[in-house]
């Protein structure tokens, strides 16, 4: 089912999520629908806040595009970005890893709002699976950038925060306009 995709100012895009201790249907459900969601957006993530719902889980598909990755590794093992997408996660930790680079991000609760974006190169996030797995992942490129933004969505920081002075000075009026539309 296609769920309703929530539009800033939503306070629940600033909340931070609780764990999913336990995955009961009710959760794997909202997994389903989340995919389901995203790819109707023609999104590459989404997180459960941006469907309303204050949880650490989120939704990932970047295998569209094999060669935005130079490398992935799950669990140590070199992994092809198809074997692992649709990646929904859990209760993530992320860590940086090597050098920063800036490129254009959007954001589905941000319709029509674009900006550069500077962000680690590299990451390696341990997450939990629907099925109990844990999982390392060690990747870079785009699955490294949408990893970071998603998990910031479930901590309550949005892809606006990471803007530059100016350009968060140039989004004003339209960051305005959403709050006098959605909110």
């Amino acid at each position: 089912m296609i769920r309703e995709i929530v539009f800033y100012p939503d306070p629940v895009l600033r909340q931070a999520g609780a764990r999913v201790d336990e995955v009961t249907p009710e959760i794997r459900e909202l997994a389903a629908d989340m995919i389901e969601t995203m790819y109707d957006a023609h999104g590459v993530g989404l997180a459960a806040p941006q469907v309303g719902v204050s949880l650490q889980l989120a939704v990932i598909d970047v295998s569209h595009d094999e060669e935005c990755v130079s490398y992935l590794r799950v669990n140590g093992r070199d992994t092809e970005l198809t074997e692992i997408c649709p990646l929904v996660f859990l209760n993530p930790l992320v860590e940086t890893l090597g050098g920063k680079d800036s490129d254009t991000e959007g954001c589905l609760s941000f319709p029509d709002l674009r900006g550069e974006i500077t962000r680690p190169y590299e990451v390696r996030a341990t997450v939990e699976t629907l099925d109990g797995e844990t999982l390392v992942i060690e990747t870079d490129g785009l699955f490294a950038r949408a990893i970071q933004h998603e998990v910031d969505h479930l901590f309550g920081k949005l892809f606006i925060d990471r803007m530059s002075s100016a350009r968060k000075l140039a989004i004003r009026r339209q960051l305005k306009e959403m709050q006098e539309q959605y909110g």
